[in-house]
């Protein structure tokens, strides 16, 4: 009883002082939802603000700043806008649980550098629905039973405004048929009218509770693509790369468009001109400006609004350049995004035609946003290395001209919201639990770059410590295993890899004539000449080594003992504080089992580029000796794989990513010894 009136007179008391220097202007739920955050974070310390003033007001500065002064029992926090304010209230209840106390003297100043910071989510799933094609998935709880989780949304946006994240991406082919009705397309709806009312009040709970938080919900689509419904009501094809523009199409989708717009005003939107549209000529320009900006600025003036909401135009299988040239006399606020390292992540600085188009993107006077795509060569074990993080922010600004991120799940993006860990019969763990390490280093530095390391090293040994209950010089050891496994993947698949897209999933391994001649499979050239530091393939390291010719750049050779040596301390890192850890323990042994995994398939891969090099220089040498080496070493790179390292570790990982289905790894596995059988 006594705790009851305790928690009644905190209320009460935080009540009372909330508004102290403000009074009545705390009005919209952003103000109030900024507000709030003190008082939670005082009735949890239990603070009374008796001697202590709290008065909040606005400034002008950079967007999103704030600032915090204290002195003399008197605080004042400022925004230069209303994220800003909420930021500064959010930086003020952490140096509350910080100190446990009210701060005697605070100086604090800070803005964001980068524009946008934002994760996606995809409403989309790994194979076709019955009768429609790729992209095409409408809102409905038997397909997206998450979707309408209140609970979860809460979670996931509490953790996107813990991390400063202001932008949520939703991904979808054609949302807007389970999201609006046209009085001249009745026809078009996906869903039946309970759904179509689910759909309506769930979309407007994600984006009220983001704006609170100072989200902007970015709904993205793909063209040209139409509902079911509508394709069958006028005999056509749902999508079709090669059609041209029919007016009929166009009329459909522009009038979505505005529907929406009126709708969900505070909705931006993204759109992917490519992969549903192309070889058409002109028809991406044609259709952005013509269409899709026509059918916003419809929407705006249905509203009697003038301010134009923003638009992104991904620049994946488009000429984004001449569409932006095209676009911006007729709609100034465009955004652009393109893939930082294509699907996968590789390399901190990308160079060659891949920047060029960034750096031309950039200079067009919008915003370029840097798209962390699928990470293919991450599936589906966990990455986290703030260090290679940091790094590759740095390199969107400094090489890519970028100030935008858009950020993909770490891995199992077409299984949102959960991980690929199997933890007990029934329950998946969701990633933004598992990969809270991924998204809180990618936000950290999308805020600021260029922290100081030893600085960084504390925070992220001290983050880790409290998250394992352990020592902060344990905790060190922990972002030693994070950040030694963090450079194992990137390093593979930029030197031996044959491709960036999501169709070459690393943790599957390789075939040996993918190592030998890469080239017969259709090698993504840019992968080398772009994703990667300048360097050299197998066939070329061979054949230089064989004719005394100079290596440049990184080597094969180099790559294979770095790869181990990274894998070698990553993992004995983990294993010397196992016993230390307190908290989260079934967490624990779940990243040292994934540190294993990167041993293995470190050594997986070592083994096997040593086995191709000596089978390459077998060409040049003529000599049995090779390749009888070569073959003790593709046993030992298949004995990595098979029986006590890498597969059954893997499999404990019993959903697997997408692109890591039990029927495909059996495949793979069943080829892979055939690989060795018949070498």
């Amino acid at each position: 009883m006594n705790k009851i009136i305790l928690i009644l007179f905190l209320i009460t008391a935080y009540c009372a002082n909330a508004q102290i220097g403000w009074g009545d202007r705390i009005k919209t739920p952003r103000e109030k939802f900024a507000v709030q955050k003190i008082g939670d974070a005082e009735i949890a310390l239990k603070l009374i603000r008796t001697n202590h003033t709290v008065s909040f007001g606005y400034k002008q500065g950079p967007k999103e700043g704030f600032t915090i002064t204290t002195a003399n029992n008197k605080t004042r926090i400022e925004g230069n806008d209303e994220t800003g304010l909420l930021y500064g209230c959010l930086e003020y209840a952490a140096q509350l649980k910080k100190l446990k106390a009210y701060p005697k003297k605070l100086n604090i100043s800070d803005a964001p550098e980068m524009v946008l910071r934002g994760q996606c989510i995809g409403l989309q799933k790994s194979s076709y629905l019955p009768g429609r094609n790729v992209y095409e998935y409408p809102y409905t709880p038997e397909i997206f039973p998450w979707f309408y989780n209140k609970k979860l949304w809460l979670q996931v946006l509490d953790s996107m405004v813990d991390n400063r994240m202001n932008s949520l991406y939703l991904w979808n082919g054609h949302p807007f048929a389970s999201l609006v009705k046209l009085k001249d397309y009745p026809y078009a709806v996906e869903v039946d009218d309970a759904t179509f009312k689910k759909n309506e009040e769930i979309y407007r709970f994600i984006t009220s509770e983001a704006d609170k938080r100072g989200i902007w919900v970015i709904q993205m689509f793909y063209n040209i693509i139409v509902s079911k419904p509508f394709a069958e009501y006028h005999n056509i094809k749902t999508q079709e790369r090669e059609r041209h523009i029919v007016p009929v199409i166009a009329d459909y989708t522009q009038k979505s468009i505005a529907a929406f717009v009126e709708k969900y005003p505070n909705v931006g939107l993204m759109v992917c001109l490519g992969e549903a549209m192309e070889g058409v000529g002109n028809d991406d320009i044609e259709w952005f400006t013509k269409t899709i900006i026509p059918g916003v600025q419809d929407g705006l003036k249905a509203l009697g609004k003038t301010e134009e909401p923003p638009i992104v135009l991904r620049a994946h299988d488009t000429d984004a350049p001449a569409v932006m040239k095209a676009a911006l006399p007729i709609y100034k606020n465009l955004y652009t995004e393109a893939k930082f390292n294509g699907e996968a992540l590789t390399y901190a600085r990308p160079r060659g035609s891949w920047a060029a188009l960034h750096q031309t993107l950039s200079k067009l006077g919008s915003v370029q946003i840097e798209n962390v795509h699928i990470l293919a060569n991450l599936e589906p074990f966990r990455y986290g290395s703030p260090n290679f993080i940091q790094q590759s922010v740095i390199g969107m600004h400094e090489v890519m001209g970028g100030n935008g991120l858009h950020l993909y799940p770490q891995a199992s993006y077409w299984d949102w919201p959960y991980s690929a860990d199997s933890v007990a019969v029934g329950k998946r763990l969701l990633q933004i639990e598992r990969d809270w390490i991924w998204y809180k280093a990618w936000s950290r530095y999308a805020w600021k770059a260029k922290r100081n390391r030893e600085d960084e090293i504390k925070y992220w040994s001290k983050l880790l410590a409290d998250k394992f209950g352990c020592s902060e010089a344990d905790g060190r050891k922990i972002l030693t295993a994070y950040e030694e496994s963090g450079e194992i993947a990137p390093k593979l698949l930029r030197r031996f890899g044959i491709t960036d897209g999501n169709r070459q999933t690393l943790t599957l391994g390789m075939l040996m004539t993918q190592l030998i001649n890469p080239y017969r499979y259709g090698l993504f050239t840019l992968l080398y000449d772009a994703e990667a530091p300048e360097g050299e393939m197998i066939i070329d390291y061979v054949d230089k080594e064989m004719k005394g010719l100079e290596h440049k750049g990184e080597t094969p050779a180099q790559i294979v003992k770095e790869v181990n040596n990274h894998a070698y301390l990553a993992y004995e890192a983990v294993k010397e504080v196992s016993k230390n850890i307190r908290s989260n323990k079934d967490e624990f042994e779940r990243l040292k089992n994934d540190m294993l995994c990167y041993k293995g398939l470190a050594y997986h891969f070592g083994n096997k580029v040593k086995a191709a090099i000596l089978t390459l220089k077998y060409k040049y040498s003529g000599s049995s000796k090779d390749l009888d080496t070569a073959y003790a070493l593709l046993h030992n790179s298949l004995d990595y794989y098979k029986h006590n390292r890498l597969l059954p570790l893997r499999q404990q990982h019993a959903n697997g990513s997408t692109q890591n289905t039990n029927a495909w790894r059996g495949w793979h596995l069943q080829t892979l010894e055939g690989n060795a059988a018949g070498f």
